[in-house]
């Protein structure tokens, strides 16, 4: 598993090379795999991604959010 942003401030901004790496991109906001799919138009043709509706207004590693996140993608996964 790996975690960047689509902020160009973020602790690790999205690149060309995670995109490739995954299997599957999860993300928090609809706003985040709009932003994804605009920038990276042909890496992103072909992946799997889910949108996980969890507001971007956490802290980095926020017990809750990782809760959160954690539920949310482990339904996912079992139905893959």
């Amino acid at each position: 598993m790996r975690s960047a942003g689509t902020s160009r401030n973020a602790r690790h901004p999205l690149t060309v090379r995670d995109i490739r790496w995954a299997d599957i991109i999860f993300v928090m906001e609809d706003k985040h795999a709009q932003r994804i799919r605009a920038e990276f138009r042909d890496e992103t043709r072909h992946k799997a991604m889910h949108v996980l509706d969890i507001p971007d207004d956490y802290k980095f590693m926020d017990p809750e959010l990782v809760d959160l996140i954690t539920t949310k993608t482990e339904r996912v996964l079992r139905r893959q």
